[in-house]
């Protein structure tokens, strides 16, 4: 088995290759001094294609694409860019990408301002998906404080024309036709920066992550600014299962692809103090869908440590969970979060994390 694990950093692309189960290494940097908020890792076509979006600081955002491993890569035709002109809204940055499990050479991009794109070619061309970007409520969404970025797309993985999105801090929304038509679908999300009383409004909840086991579709598991929650409706509904954990404030929630009842979260102290629970690394895992949870640090730093771990900067994949933090260390457990071992250090921030078995 050989994994291949990308990491999108503030300064740059890491690749990192693990042959037969052995060590990862590191590669040089792709994209040295370029923000990398999103990265996607295609296996569906004859080749891995991997994708980046990326933040070419002066010239502005875009999408990259490679065929062989990183080695070369070529710019998007037409990256997600095509705002309806009388809206003045330019494209701020590629916060997601997310090929479709069920329709070849479609891919999903999540973009600012809070816009949803899909690709028919596996990235070399975008269009705007009309229907979200035109939904009544969107005058009235908020940013959060990394912005009005749509940073979860979910595919249905057996019914395409089901699709699931979430931006910060507009909420959960849902299409059953495609994209043509969207819902809000946050019900029983507190959101308790409101006042009183306005506590859980239909939209306007500041959705961190939301993640999905693919042999349980209906099954969604959600990682609020305040609160870890559980649809089994596809977010029909919604129940607060973070009671359990030492501090339910985090960004990342991820799904183990073997355990359909095993997800990790990581726990930051508070909203305003967002550093690790205690001052150390602990991934969090519940096996029973969320009624219960453990930490798990061994191999990670005894020592106390103030960073955190962002919303896209954790995945689980065949090879093993990984995450990264944002003072540049990507750790990997190959146990199911038992143990952990370093990956690499001194990396820049770590913005997004993603792995596949090539």
């Amino acid at each position: 088995m050989d994994a291949l694990l990308a990491v999108g950093t503030r300064k740059g692309l890491f690749l990192a290759c693990s042959t037969n189960g052995g060590p990862f290494e590191v590669e040089p940097v792709r994209f040295t001094t370029v923000g990398v908020p999103s990265v996607a890792i295609d296996t569906r076509g004859p080749v891995p294609r991997l994708l980046a979006g990326i933040e070419y600081g002066h010239f502005g955002p875009s999408v990259m694409w490679s065929d062989d491993l990183g080695a070369t890569w070529q710019e998007a035709d037409r990256p997600p860019v095509a705002f309806p002109e009388h809206t003045g809204a330019a494209l701020a940055k590629v916060w997601q990408l997310q090929p479709s499990p069920t329709e070849p050479g479609v891919v999903w991009a999540g973009a600012e301002p809070a816009a949803l794109f899909r690709s028919e070619d596996r990235g070399a061309t975008f269009s705007l998906v009309e229907g979200l970007w035109n939904h009544p409520t969107r005058p009235m969404w908020q940013a959060g404080g990394g912005g009005l970025c749509l940073h979860t797309i979910i595919p249905h993985p057996v019914d395409p024309e089901r699709i699931a999105v979430a931006a910060s801090a507009v909420g959960f929304f849902r299409s059953s036709d495609g994209g043509a038509s969207w819902e809000p679908s946050n019900k029983n999300i507190r959101a308790p920066f409101f006042p009183e009383g306005a506590q859980y409004p239909e939209f306007g909840q500041c959705v961190h992550k939301v993640a999905m086991h693919p042999a349980r579709p209906e099954r969604l598991f959600l990682q609020h600014h305040f609160g870890v929650y559980r649809s089994d409706d596809f977010g029909g509904s919604w129940r607060d299962v973070g009671t359990d954990l030492p501090s339910d404030f985090g960004f990342p929630i991820v799904v183990d692809p073997t355990r359909p009842d095993t997800l990790y979260v990581f726990p930051l102290r508070a909203d305003v103090d967002r550093t690790p629970v205690d001052h150390r690394y602990q991934v969090f895992r519940s096996d029973d869908a969320g009624v219960t949870w453990k930490g798990f640090a061994h191999g990670l730093p005894d020592e106390p440590v103030h960073s955190a771990v962002l919303r896209d900067a954790m995945c689980a994949g065949e090879a093993g969970v990984f995450f990264g933090t944002r003072d540049g260390e990507v750790y990997g457990s190959r146990d199911h979060g038992e143990t952990w071992t370093l990956i690499a250090k001194h990396l820049p921030d770590v913005l997004t994390v993603r792995t596949a078995v090539l």
